[in-house]
Protein backbone atom coordinates (compact mmCIF):
# COMPACT_ATOMS: atom_id res chain seq x y z
CA UNK A 1 0.00 0.00 0.00
CA UNK A 2 1.51 3.49 -1.05
CA UNK A 3 0.04 6.51 0.43
CA UNK A 4 0.20 10.62 0.01
CA UNK A 5 -2.08 13.21 0.65
CA UNK A 6 -3.09 15.96 -2.21
CA UNK A 7 -1.33 18.18 -2.52
CA UNK A 8 1.67 17.43 -0.07
CA UNK A 9 2.24 14.43 0.40
CA UNK A 10 1.66 12.84 4.02
CA UNK A 11 -1.94 11.63 4.59
CA UNK A 12 -3.36 13.11 8.22
CA UNK A 13 -2.78 10.96 11.05
CA UNK A 14 -6.82 10.12 11.94
CA UNK A 15 -8.77 7.80 10.45
CA UNK A 16 -13.11 7.46 10.82
CA UNK A 17 -15.71 5.02 10.65
CA UNK A 18 -18.25 5.43 7.62
CA UNK A 19 -20.52 6.98 9.93
CA UNK A 20 -18.31 9.86 10.92
CA UNK A 21 -17.20 10.83 8.15
CA UNK A 22 -21.01 11.02 7.24
CA UNK A 23 -21.74 12.82 9.88
CA UNK A 24 -18.50 15.27 9.05
CA UNK A 25 -20.15 15.57 5.47
CA UNK A 26 -23.50 16.44 7.58
CA UNK A 27 -21.93 19.06 9.55
CA UNK A 28 -20.33 20.81 6.23
CA UNK A 29 -23.75 20.76 4.52
CA UNK A 30 -25.97 21.76 7.51
CA UNK A 31 -24.09 23.41 10.17
CA UNK A 32 -21.63 25.79 7.55
CA UNK A 33 -23.43 25.64 5.06
CA UNK A 34 -21.92 24.58 2.36
CA UNK A 35 -24.02 22.86 -0.61
CA UNK A 36 -23.98 18.79 -1.06
CA UNK A 37 -23.34 19.64 -4.75
CA UNK A 38 -20.35 21.54 -4.22
CA UNK A 39 -18.39 19.06 -2.12
CA UNK A 40 -19.63 16.50 -5.02
CA UNK A 41 -18.40 18.68 -7.73
CA UNK A 42 -15.27 19.09 -5.42
CA UNK A 43 -14.66 14.83 -5.22
CA UNK A 44 -14.94 14.75 -8.96
CA UNK A 45 -12.54 17.20 -9.73
CA UNK A 46 -10.38 15.15 -6.83
CA UNK A 47 -10.69 12.15 -7.94
CA UNK A 48 -9.92 13.06 -12.10
CA UNK A 49 -7.07 15.36 -10.88
CA UNK A 50 -5.78 12.19 -9.21
CA UNK A 51 -6.74 10.03 -12.43
CA UNK A 52 -4.37 12.30 -14.80
CA UNK A 53 -1.86 12.46 -12.68
CA UNK A 54 -1.30 8.74 -12.40
CA UNK A 55 -2.46 7.73 -15.73
CA UNK A 56 -1.41 11.14 -18.07
CA UNK A 57 -2.03 9.53 -21.06
CA UNK A 58 -4.82 7.78 -20.82
CA UNK A 59 -7.37 9.15 -23.73
CA UNK A 60 -10.05 5.79 -23.41
CA UNK A 61 -12.28 6.56 -19.77
CA UNK A 62 -14.89 3.98 -18.46
CA UNK A 63 -16.87 5.50 -15.45
CA UNK A 64 -19.51 2.77 -13.74
CA UNK A 65 -21.68 4.85 -12.02
CA UNK A 66 -24.07 3.62 -9.01
CA UNK A 67 -27.17 4.77 -7.59
CA UNK A 68 -26.36 6.62 -4.76
CA UNK A 69 -23.88 9.48 -4.42
CA UNK A 70 -20.73 7.37 -5.21
CA UNK A 71 -22.81 7.04 -8.68
CA UNK A 72 -23.37 11.26 -8.18
CA UNK A 73 -19.58 11.27 -8.30
CA UNK A 74 -18.44 9.47 -11.37
CA UNK A 75 -20.80 11.98 -13.32
CA UNK A 76 -18.47 14.51 -12.08
CA UNK A 77 -15.85 12.80 -13.03
CA UNK A 78 -17.29 11.49 -16.70
CA UNK A 79 -17.96 15.14 -17.28
CA UNK A 80 -14.85 16.68 -16.49
CA UNK A 81 -13.35 13.89 -18.94
CA UNK A 82 -15.48 14.83 -21.87
CA UNK A 83 -15.07 18.71 -21.56
CA UNK A 84 -11.19 17.84 -21.77
CA UNK A 85 -11.58 15.75 -24.70
CA UNK A 86 -11.06 11.72 -23.57
CA UNK A 87 -13.46 9.32 -25.08
CA UNK A 88 -16.16 8.59 -21.99
CA UNK A 89 -18.10 5.85 -21.79
CA UNK A 90 -20.42 6.36 -18.74
CA UNK A 91 -22.16 3.03 -17.63
CA UNK A 92 -25.04 3.05 -15.29
CA UNK A 93 -25.50 0.15 -12.83
CA UNK A 94 -28.11 2.42 -12.25
CA UNK A 95 -30.91 3.73 -14.13
CA UNK A 96 -30.40 7.57 -14.20
CA UNK A 97 -34.14 8.77 -14.18
CA UNK A 98 -33.85 7.05 -10.23
CA UNK A 99 -31.22 8.94 -8.99
CA UNK A 100 -32.34 11.89 -6.31
CA UNK A 101 -30.44 14.86 -5.34
CA UNK A 102 -27.01 15.75 -5.87
CA UNK A 103 -26.48 12.68 -7.68
CA UNK A 104 -29.08 13.66 -9.81
CA UNK A 105 -28.56 17.07 -10.33
CA UNK A 106 -24.69 15.68 -11.42
CA UNK A 107 -25.54 13.29 -13.53
CA UNK A 108 -27.91 16.10 -15.47
CA UNK A 109 -24.95 18.03 -15.70
CA UNK A 110 -22.89 15.48 -17.58
CA UNK A 111 -25.90 15.25 -20.06
CA UNK A 112 -26.42 18.21 -20.77
CA UNK A 113 -22.78 18.49 -21.71
CA UNK A 114 -22.89 15.92 -24.33
CA UNK A 115 -22.99 13.20 -22.25
CA UNK A 116 -24.36 9.69 -23.01
CA UNK A 117 -24.95 6.20 -21.10
CA UNK A 118 -24.98 2.81 -21.29
CA UNK A 119 -26.62 -0.46 -19.82
CA UNK A 120 -23.85 -2.22 -18.15
CA UNK A 121 -21.97 -5.33 -20.29
CA UNK A 122 -18.69 -6.83 -18.66
CA UNK A 123 -17.31 -7.08 -22.56
CA UNK A 124 -17.60 -3.29 -22.87
CA UNK A 125 -15.47 -2.55 -20.47
CA UNK A 126 -12.46 -4.15 -23.04
CA UNK A 127 -10.71 -1.45 -24.70
CA UNK A 128 -11.10 0.92 -21.47
CA UNK A 129 -7.22 2.91 -20.20
CA UNK A 130 -8.93 3.22 -16.88
CA UNK A 131 -11.71 2.60 -15.37
CA UNK A 132 -13.42 4.78 -12.55
CA UNK A 133 -15.00 2.63 -10.20
CA UNK A 134 -18.54 4.78 -8.90
CA UNK A 135 -20.58 1.91 -8.02
CA UNK A 136 -21.24 1.98 -4.35
CA UNK A 137 -19.91 4.46 -1.46
CA UNK A 138 -19.00 3.87 2.14
CA UNK A 139 -22.07 2.91 3.28
CA UNK A 140 -22.21 -0.71 2.29
CA UNK A 141 -23.62 -2.90 5.13
CA UNK A 142 -24.31 -6.70 2.71
CA UNK A 143 -22.66 -8.61 0.78
CA UNK A 144 -22.85 -7.96 -2.66
CA UNK A 145 -24.64 -9.71 -5.50
CA UNK A 146 -26.49 -9.27 -8.20
CA UNK A 147 -25.70 -7.52 -10.96
CA UNK A 148 -23.25 -5.12 -8.75
CA UNK A 149 -21.07 -8.63 -8.17
CA UNK A 150 -21.19 -9.39 -11.72
CA UNK A 151 -20.32 -5.54 -12.63
CA UNK A 152 -17.20 -6.06 -10.19
CA UNK A 153 -16.19 -9.12 -11.45
CA UNK A 154 -15.71 -7.61 -14.83
CA UNK A 155 -13.73 -4.59 -13.69
CA UNK A 156 -11.13 -7.04 -11.70
CA UNK A 157 -10.89 -8.53 -15.05
CA UNK A 158 -9.92 -6.09 -17.12
CA UNK A 159 -6.42 -5.06 -17.57
CA UNK A 160 -7.16 -1.36 -17.63
CA UNK A 161 -6.06 0.59 -14.20
CA UNK A 162 -8.47 1.00 -12.01
CA UNK A 163 -9.61 4.27 -10.02
CA UNK A 164 -11.94 4.22 -7.12
CA UNK A 165 -13.72 7.33 -5.43
CA UNK A 166 -13.33 7.17 -2.66
CA UNK A 167 -13.60 3.61 -1.53
CA UNK A 168 -13.24 0.50 -3.68
CA UNK A 169 -16.79 -0.93 -4.31
CA UNK A 170 -17.30 -3.96 -2.35
CA UNK A 171 -14.80 -3.18 0.39
CA UNK A 172 -16.16 -2.68 3.98
CA UNK A 173 -15.47 1.06 4.96
CA UNK A 174 -15.20 0.20 8.79
CA UNK A 175 -13.34 -2.69 8.92
CA UNK A 176 -11.31 -3.73 5.51
CA UNK A 177 -13.42 -6.90 5.02
CA UNK A 178 -14.52 -7.81 1.51
CA UNK A 179 -17.90 -8.14 1.52
CA UNK A 180 -18.69 -10.88 -1.12
CA UNK A 181 -16.52 -9.43 -3.82
CA UNK A 182 -15.12 -5.68 -3.96
CA UNK A 183 -13.13 -4.26 -6.70
CA UNK A 184 -9.38 -4.07 -6.85
CA UNK A 185 -8.17 -1.06 -7.50
CA UNK A 186 -5.02 0.82 -8.52
CA UNK A 187 -5.37 3.89 -6.85
CA UNK A 188 -8.12 5.35 -4.07
CA UNK A 189 -8.73 8.99 -3.69
CA UNK A 190 -10.59 9.18 -0.43
CA UNK A 191 -12.88 12.20 0.77
CA UNK A 192 -13.55 13.94 4.03
CA UNK A 193 -12.18 11.79 6.36
CA UNK A 194 -9.68 8.81 5.55
CA UNK A 195 -12.01 5.56 6.23
CA UNK A 196 -9.85 3.44 8.46
CA UNK A 197 -10.93 -0.44 6.77
CA UNK A 198 -8.87 1.03 3.59
CA UNK A 199 -6.20 0.71 5.88
CA UNK A 200 -5.84 -2.88 7.74
CA UNK A 201 -7.34 -6.31 6.58
CA UNK A 202 -8.27 -6.58 3.38
CA UNK A 203 -8.39 -2.57 2.65
CA UNK A 204 -4.53 -2.13 1.80
CA UNK A 205 -4.93 -4.85 -1.32
CA UNK A 206 -7.93 -3.54 -2.49
CA UNK A 207 -7.46 0.09 -2.18
CA UNK A 208 -3.76 0.27 -3.94
CA UNK A 209 -2.07 3.78 -3.66
CA UNK A 210 -4.37 5.98 -1.16
CA UNK A 211 -5.02 9.95 -1.75
CA UNK A 212 -7.02 12.04 0.43
CA UNK A 213 -8.68 15.54 -0.27
CA UNK A 214 -10.94 17.75 2.29
CA UNK A 215 -12.87 18.46 -0.50
CA UNK A 216 -11.79 22.04 0.45
CA UNK A 217 -13.82 22.22 3.48
CA UNK A 218 -12.27 23.71 7.16
CA UNK A 219 -10.60 21.92 9.57
CA UNK A 220 -13.66 22.43 12.01
CA UNK A 221 -15.18 19.41 9.98
CA UNK A 222 -12.74 17.14 11.56
CA UNK A 223 -12.53 18.34 14.76
CA UNK A 224 -16.15 17.94 15.16
CA UNK A 225 -16.01 14.03 16.34
CA UNK A 226 -12.73 12.97 17.71
CA UNK A 227 -10.88 9.87 15.64
CA UNK A 228 -11.72 6.33 15.14
CA UNK A 229 -8.49 5.26 14.83
CA UNK A 230 -4.69 6.61 14.10
CA UNK A 231 -2.29 5.99 11.51
CA UNK A 232 1.62 5.48 13.01
CA UNK A 233 3.75 7.49 10.60
CA UNK A 234 7.42 8.32 10.96
CA UNK A 235 6.83 11.39 13.25
CA UNK A 236 5.67 9.20 16.29
CA UNK A 237 8.78 7.13 16.05
CA UNK A 238 11.98 8.39 17.45
CA UNK A 239 14.00 7.51 20.33
CA UNK A 240 16.13 9.86 22.02
CA UNK A 241 19.88 11.06 20.62
CA UNK A 242 22.62 9.18 22.67
CA UNK A 243 25.03 11.03 25.13
CA UNK A 244 28.64 10.69 24.05
CA UNK A 245 29.32 9.12 27.52
CA UNK A 246 26.68 6.24 27.00
CA UNK A 247 27.26 2.76 27.96
CA UNK A 248 25.12 -0.57 27.50
CA UNK A 249 23.74 -0.41 30.52
CA UNK A 250 21.87 2.49 29.70
CA UNK A 251 20.03 1.04 27.00
CA UNK A 252 18.62 -2.70 29.08
CA UNK A 253 19.25 -5.60 28.96
CA UNK A 254 16.61 -7.97 26.82
CA UNK A 255 16.22 -12.06 27.99
CA UNK A 256 14.72 -13.85 25.39
CA UNK A 257 13.18 -17.44 25.97
CA UNK A 258 12.31 -19.85 23.68
CA UNK A 259 14.62 -22.53 21.26
CA UNK A 260 12.83 -25.84 21.65
CA UNK A 261 14.40 -28.91 19.90
CA UNK A 262 14.76 -27.43 16.87
CA UNK A 263 13.54 -23.93 16.73
CA UNK A 264 16.86 -22.37 18.27
CA UNK A 265 16.21 -20.37 14.87
CA UNK A 266 13.22 -18.70 16.50
CA UNK A 267 14.85 -17.17 19.23
CA UNK A 268 18.26 -16.05 17.54
CA UNK A 269 16.07 -14.22 15.50
CA UNK A 270 14.08 -12.00 18.29
CA UNK A 271 17.71 -11.82 20.35
CA UNK A 272 19.29 -10.22 17.20
CA UNK A 273 16.27 -8.04 16.34
CA UNK A 274 16.74 -6.94 19.84
CA UNK A 275 20.43 -5.22 19.31
CA UNK A 276 20.08 -4.49 16.07
CA UNK A 277 17.49 -1.60 17.42
CA UNK A 278 19.82 -0.59 19.75
CA UNK A 279 19.12 -2.73 23.49
CA UNK A 280 22.57 -2.70 25.15
CA UNK A 281 22.83 -6.74 26.19
CA UNK A 282 20.53 -9.32 24.86
CA UNK A 283 20.67 -12.70 26.95
CA UNK A 284 18.90 -16.31 24.98
CA UNK A 285 17.87 -18.60 27.47
CA UNK A 286 17.12 -21.73 25.12
CA UNK A 287 17.87 -25.30 25.42
CA UNK A 288 21.26 -26.13 26.31
CA UNK A 289 21.67 -28.28 22.95
CA UNK A 290 21.19 -24.88 21.43
CA UNK A 291 23.17 -22.25 23.40
CA UNK A 292 26.85 -23.12 22.25
CA UNK A 293 25.41 -22.65 18.41
CA UNK A 294 23.63 -19.63 19.00
CA UNK A 295 27.22 -17.85 19.98
CA UNK A 296 28.84 -19.36 17.11
CA UNK A 297 26.17 -17.82 15.07
CA UNK A 298 25.80 -14.72 16.43
CA UNK A 299 28.36 -14.07 19.19
CA UNK A 300 27.24 -10.48 20.70
CA UNK A 301 24.10 -12.71 22.18
CA UNK A 302 24.95 -14.09 25.36
CA UNK A 303 23.17 -17.85 25.75
CA UNK A 304 22.77 -19.65 28.60
CA UNK A 305 21.31 -23.11 28.17
CA UNK A 306 18.17 -23.99 30.78
CA UNK A 307 17.02 -27.23 31.47
CA UNK A 308 14.41 -25.98 34.40
CA UNK A 309 12.61 -22.96 34.94
CA UNK A 310 14.28 -22.35 38.07
CA UNK A 311 17.08 -21.48 36.11
CA UNK A 312 15.80 -18.85 35.41
CA UNK A 313 16.17 -16.36 38.48
CA UNK A 314 19.19 -15.37 37.57
CA UNK A 315 18.90 -13.86 34.78
CA UNK A 316 15.64 -12.34 35.86
CA UNK A 317 17.49 -10.69 37.83
CA UNK A 318 19.71 -8.55 35.46
CA UNK A 319 16.83 -8.28 32.34
CA UNK A 320 14.95 -5.21 31.69
CA UNK A 321 11.93 -7.16 29.86
CA UNK A 322 11.20 -10.48 28.69
CA UNK A 323 10.35 -11.70 25.05
CA UNK A 324 8.95 -15.27 25.65
CA UNK A 325 7.67 -17.52 22.94
CA UNK A 326 9.69 -17.64 19.72
CA UNK A 327 10.49 -21.42 19.03
CA UNK A 328 9.48 -22.01 22.91
CA UNK A 329 7.31 -24.80 21.90
CA UNK A 330 4.36 -26.26 23.84
CA UNK A 331 6.43 -29.06 26.05
CA UNK A 332 6.82 -29.24 29.70
CA UNK A 333 9.60 -27.53 29.28
CA UNK A 334 8.37 -24.84 27.61
CA UNK A 335 5.18 -25.07 30.31
CA UNK A 336 7.56 -24.51 33.04
CA UNK A 337 9.59 -21.56 31.30
CA UNK A 338 6.36 -19.71 30.50
CA UNK A 339 5.00 -20.36 34.27
CA UNK A 340 7.85 -18.62 35.59
CA UNK A 341 7.59 -15.89 33.03
CA UNK A 342 4.80 -15.04 34.55
CA UNK A 343 5.68 -14.91 37.94
CA UNK A 344 9.04 -12.80 37.06
CA UNK A 345 7.25 -9.07 37.77
CA UNK A 346 9.28 -7.86 34.37
CA UNK A 347 7.67 -6.25 31.55
CA UNK A 348 7.03 -9.08 28.49
CA UNK A 349 6.66 -9.34 25.19
CA UNK A 350 4.52 -12.52 24.93
CA UNK A 351 4.56 -14.58 21.04
CA UNK A 352 4.44 -17.51 19.31
CA UNK A 353 3.78 -20.86 21.04
CA UNK A 354 3.45 -18.48 25.17
CA UNK A 355 0.51 -16.96 23.41
CA UNK A 356 -0.94 -20.65 22.57
CA UNK A 357 0.00 -21.79 26.39
CA UNK A 358 -1.91 -18.24 27.32
CA UNK A 359 -4.72 -19.25 25.40
CA UNK A 360 -4.97 -22.96 27.42
CA UNK A 361 -5.23 -20.98 30.80
CA UNK A 362 -6.27 -17.14 30.29
CA UNK A 363 -4.74 -14.52 32.94
CA UNK A 364 -4.58 -10.58 32.06
CA UNK A 365 -1.67 -7.85 33.33
CA UNK A 366 -0.96 -4.73 32.51
CA UNK A 367 2.52 -4.68 31.90
CA UNK A 368 2.58 -6.70 28.95
CA UNK A 369 2.37 -6.81 24.91
CA UNK A 370 0.80 -9.66 23.09
CA UNK A 371 1.79 -9.80 19.20
CA UNK A 372 -1.07 -12.52 18.05
CA UNK A 373 -1.57 -13.27 13.98
CA UNK A 374 -4.99 -13.86 13.45
CA UNK A 375 -5.24 -17.31 14.08
CA UNK A 376 -3.43 -16.85 17.48
CA UNK A 377 -6.07 -14.20 18.02
CA UNK A 378 -8.75 -16.75 17.23
CA UNK A 379 -7.48 -19.16 19.76
CA UNK A 380 -7.22 -16.80 22.20
CA UNK A 381 -10.67 -15.28 22.23
CA UNK A 382 -11.83 -18.91 21.43
CA UNK A 383 -13.67 -18.03 17.86
CA UNK A 384 -13.23 -18.94 14.09
CA UNK A 385 -9.99 -17.36 12.62
CA UNK A 386 -12.89 -15.56 10.20
CA UNK A 387 -14.43 -13.93 12.43
CA UNK A 388 -10.94 -11.93 13.70
CA UNK A 389 -10.21 -11.12 9.74
CA UNK A 390 -14.17 -9.89 9.26
CA UNK A 391 -13.90 -7.33 11.96
CA UNK A 392 -10.10 -6.78 12.95
CA UNK A 393 -10.82 -3.81 14.98
CA UNK A 394 -13.41 -5.54 17.36
CA UNK A 395 -11.27 -8.68 17.58
CA UNK A 396 -8.13 -6.35 19.03
CA UNK A 397 -10.58 -4.50 21.29
CA UNK A 398 -11.86 -7.72 22.71
CA UNK A 399 -8.21 -9.44 22.98
CA UNK A 400 -7.69 -5.47 25.42
CA UNK A 401 -10.69 -6.52 27.55
CA UNK A 402 -9.74 -9.47 28.27
CA UNK A 403 -6.18 -9.75 28.26
CA UNK A 404 -5.38 -6.27 29.44
CA UNK A 405 -1.81 -4.66 28.46
CA UNK A 406 -0.71 -3.75 24.95
CA UNK A 407 -2.32 -5.60 21.86
CA UNK A 408 -0.81 -6.02 18.33
CA UNK A 409 -2.90 -7.97 15.72
CA UNK A 410 -0.51 -8.72 13.13
CA UNK A 411 -1.11 -8.53 9.50
CA UNK A 412 -1.87 -6.13 7.27
CA UNK A 413 -2.20 -2.97 8.84
CA UNK A 414 -1.26 -4.61 11.77
CA UNK A 415 -3.40 -2.93 14.65
CA UNK A 416 -1.50 -1.79 18.25
CA UNK A 417 -4.35 -0.81 20.74
CA UNK A 418 -3.78 -0.17 24.59
CA UNK A 419 -5.95 0.47 27.67
CA UNK A 420 -6.46 3.94 26.18
CA UNK A 421 -8.91 2.75 23.76
CA UNK A 422 -7.44 3.90 20.50
CA UNK A 423 -6.59 2.11 18.02
CA UNK A 424 -3.21 2.65 16.14
CA UNK A 425 -3.34 1.49 12.69
CA UNK A 426 0.36 0.20 10.48
CA UNK A 427 1.00 1.45 7.34
CA UNK A 428 4.44 -0.21 6.68
CA UNK A 429 5.73 -3.69 5.52
CA UNK A 430 4.90 -5.89 2.27
CA UNK A 431 3.94 -8.86 1.16
CA UNK A 432 7.31 -10.30 0.72
CA UNK A 433 7.25 -10.59 4.63
CA UNK A 434 4.94 -13.34 4.98
CA UNK A 435 7.73 -15.91 5.45
CA UNK A 436 8.65 -17.26 8.45
CA UNK A 437 10.39 -15.71 11.25
CA UNK A 438 9.19 -12.37 10.50
CA UNK A 439 7.10 -12.46 13.73
CA UNK A 440 10.42 -13.47 15.89
CA UNK A 441 11.73 -10.55 14.72
CA UNK A 442 9.09 -8.21 15.84
CA UNK A 443 9.20 -9.38 18.67
CA UNK A 444 12.95 -8.59 19.66
CA UNK A 445 12.75 -5.28 17.97
CA UNK A 446 9.68 -4.48 20.27
CA UNK A 447 11.23 -5.82 23.13
CA UNK A 448 14.78 -3.87 22.51
CA UNK A 449 12.59 -0.58 22.14
CA UNK A 450 11.15 -1.66 25.52
CA UNK A 451 14.66 -1.44 27.20
CA UNK A 452 15.44 1.48 25.93
CA UNK A 453 12.85 3.29 27.94
CA UNK A 454 9.97 3.45 25.62
CA UNK A 455 6.27 2.73 26.98
CA UNK A 456 4.55 -0.12 25.92
CA UNK A 457 2.15 1.63 23.74
CA UNK A 458 5.12 3.71 22.20
CA UNK A 459 7.41 0.40 21.37
CA UNK A 460 4.82 -1.60 20.21
CA UNK A 461 3.93 1.21 17.28
CA UNK A 462 7.35 2.36 16.90
CA UNK A 463 8.10 -1.69 16.69
CA UNK A 464 5.47 -2.53 14.24
CA UNK A 465 6.26 1.28 12.34
CA UNK A 466 10.05 0.15 11.77
CA UNK A 467 9.47 -3.78 11.38
CA UNK A 468 7.47 -3.37 8.30
CA UNK A 469 9.79 -0.30 7.06
CA UNK A 470 12.57 -2.40 7.58
CA UNK A 471 10.86 -5.42 5.11
CA UNK A 472 10.05 -2.27 2.69
CA UNK A 473 13.64 -0.94 2.83
CA UNK A 474 14.95 -5.18 2.31
CA UNK A 475 12.34 -5.49 -0.41
CA UNK A 476 13.82 -2.07 -2.34
CA UNK A 477 17.38 -3.56 -2.18
CA UNK A 478 16.49 -6.99 -3.54
CA UNK A 479 13.30 -7.42 -4.04
CA UNK A 480 9.58 -9.09 -2.22
CA UNK A 481 9.84 -12.86 -3.29
CA UNK A 482 12.48 -14.80 -1.45
CA UNK A 483 13.05 -12.25 1.39
CA UNK A 484 13.87 -13.57 4.67
CA UNK A 485 13.40 -12.84 8.22
CA UNK A 486 17.00 -12.26 8.41
CA UNK A 487 16.97 -10.02 5.84
CA UNK A 488 15.37 -7.21 8.21
CA UNK A 489 18.14 -6.73 10.40
CA UNK A 490 20.87 -4.43 8.78
CA UNK A 491 17.76 -2.37 7.36
CA UNK A 492 16.48 -2.24 10.90
CA UNK A 493 20.11 -0.60 12.21
CA UNK A 494 19.66 1.53 9.22
CA UNK A 495 16.40 3.08 9.80
CA UNK A 496 16.66 3.53 14.00
CA UNK A 497 19.19 5.61 13.13
CA UNK A 498 17.44 7.80 10.99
Amino acid sequence: MRTSLMPDGALPRDVYTAEEVRAMDRHAIEQLGIPGLQLMEHAGAAAFAALRRRWPDARFLSVVCGGGNNGGDGYVVAKLALEQGLDVRVYAVAHPENLTGDAQRAFQAYHHAGGSWLDFIPAQLEGAEVIVDALFGTGLTREVAGIQASVIHAINRCLAGVLAVDIPSGLNADTGAVMGCAVEADLTVSFIGLKRGLFTGAGPAYAGEIVYDDLATPAEVRRCLPASARLIQDQDCRLPRRRRDAHKGNFGHVLVIGGELGYSGAARLAGEAAGRVGAGLVTVATRPEHSAVLNLARPELMCRGVTSHHELDPLFDRAAVIAVGPGLGLSEWAKGMFAAVLNSGLPLVVDADALTLLAQKPRDRDDWILTPHPGEAARLLHAKHGLVSNDRFAAVAELQRRYGGVIVLKGAGSLVLGPEGLPRIGTTGNPGMATGGMGDVLTGVIAGLIAQGLSPIDAASFGVHLHGAAGDLAARHGGERGMLAGDLMEPLRTLVNR
